[in-house]
């Protein structure tokens, strides 16, 4: 079979299998935040509007919730990124024009939330598959779409709701894709995808601009600062058109953020948003009992083993960049005050770093696999990581407000007596799984 043929067929079913397994909860995790986008969204397919007027109506108790925000002609929109909410409409007008899907059905929202969710995060695994794929062996690029895929809280959290690390996700998983090739290599057609990836995670979600930045700096130290202009203008375009638009509802470049800041001493008990001590949010990042990345997943430690090891087949294709551009985003997040990310399972804010990871991983990785002992290990780190991201999924997690909210009381963030892995095995499954295959709530009634 030759090697084209087999990896779009591999990764046709890889695919498809992260989709179906994603979804096999049967419901949406969605967040505080996270609820007017998915609303947005059936607003887009409907009306053509992002406008949240009507639900608002309907249920007033929305109005609220700081997520719904009033822009300045007196509509309730998103206080959240556009960009998530177009991804989601475009699937619940597809969903609408081909299954029949009841847009005004009780869980339509929930449906288009998670189902959008999950084709952008299986999209950006699969890219990270073939990426590894044209680096080092079939298997190595496996293991590496496995362990983000599965051994992450891509499984858990970002496939699961329009929360806008999907689609930032998805978006540095093109340009990751686009760049990883020698630069002598790199033409225009890669260039154009490239900055069209990096725009579409910049706009979706502003705080990964230091990411984009690092990465288009890279490009031009790689191949000169005329060859890297396309993207350069792709991803300054793209924010600044959200920015305008931003302006333009709500009298603000940054959009409704600045209201939602103004907030945290009320809702999260920080003075502001910049941490005084942000060698707290850096251990926390790292290590809190209920929300350090490598708490739960550790697998995503090869990826930091993979930074000291030398392979020839990786050099001159901006891997360092990659590293460097998730070093700065780590250090932005570690000095924002509610670096916990508030009501939440496990760690959300370093998944926004974990593609950029990708290519360490598989540097590792190629030596791990060739050591029994190595793979062993490997293998426990593994295991317990998709053990994890499978309980955030599947199972209920009472510990953010009980016995006391966590954005008030931060030291429940070190509380090893009381994680919040533990707690969730103890309350068992969600009560809610399986409720978007319940044909009444989702589809039209002939």
């Amino acid at each position: 079979m030759r090697r084209p043929f087999a990896v779009k067929w591999q990764a046709a079913v890889l695919f498809l299998s992260l989709v179906a397994i994603y979804n096999s909860n049967g419901r949406e995790i969605g967040s505080y935040d996270s609820q007017p986008a998915k609303f947005a969204a059936l607003a887009v397919a409907e009306r053509g509007s992002m406008t949240l007027d009507p639900l608002v109506q309907r249920v007033p108790q929305y109005a609220e919730r700081s997520a719904f925000a009033l822009d300045r002609s007196g509509h309730y929109r998103s206080a959240y990124s556009p960009v998530p909410i177009l991804f989601g409409g475009m699937t619940a007008w597809i969903l609408a024009a081909t299954l029949r899907i009841d847009l005004d059905a009780p869980l339509a929202a929930n449906l288009v939330a998670a189902l959008t969710a999950s084709l952008l995060t299986a999209g950006a695994v699969v890219l990270v598959f073939l990426t590894v794929d044209r680096m080092t062996r079939r298997a190595t690029a496996f293991w590496v779409a496995l362990g983000l895929g599965l051994g992450t809280n891509y499984w858990g959290m970002v496939s699961r709701t329009l929360g806008q690390h999907e689609s930032v996700a998805f978006g540095l998983a093109i340009a990751v894709f686009a760049w990883t090739r020698p630069s002598s290599e790199l033409r225009a057609r890669h260039r154009l995808w490239g900055g069209l990836g990096l725009a579409v995670a910049s706009t979706a979600r502003l705080q990964t601009v230091p990411i984009a930045i690092v990465l288009l700096a890279g490009l031009v130290r790689r191949i000169g600062g005329r060859a890297a202009l396309l993207p350069a203008v792709l991803v300054g375009a793209g924010v600044l058109a959200l920015a305008a638009v931003q302006q333009y509802w709500f009298g603000s470049p940054l959009g409704a953020v600045p209201r939602l800041e103004s907030l945290h001493p009320a809702i999260h008990a920080v003075t502001g948003s910049v941490s005084r001590t942000p060698w707290i949010g850096a251990a926390g990042l790292l290590v809190s009992p209920s929300r350090g990345l490598l708490i739960y997943s550790p697998i995503v430690l090869i990826a930091f083993a993979g930074w000291v090891a030398r392979a020839p087949t990786f050099r001159d294709r901006g891997i360092g960049w990659l590293s460097a551009a998730a070093i700065v985003q780590f250090c932005v997040y570690a000095s924002y005050s509610v670096w916990w990310g508030g009501h939440t399972f496990g760690p959300r804010y370093l998944l926004d770093v974990l593609v950029l990871l990708t290519p360490s991983a598989a540097i590792a990785l190629d030596a791990v696999l060739r050591s029994r002992v190595r793979r062993v290990v490997c293998a426990l780190a593994l295991g317990w990581s998709i053990v994890v991201s499978g309980t955030g999924a599947f199972f209920s997690d009472p510990w953010n407000t009980t016995p006391d909210d966590v954005d008030r009381h931060h030291e429940r963030l070190w509380d090893w007596r009381d994680p919040q892995i533990v707690r969730a095995w103890h309350a068992g499954l969600s009560p809610q799984n399986f409720s978007l295959f319940d044909r009444a709530s989702v589809r039209k009634v002939s």
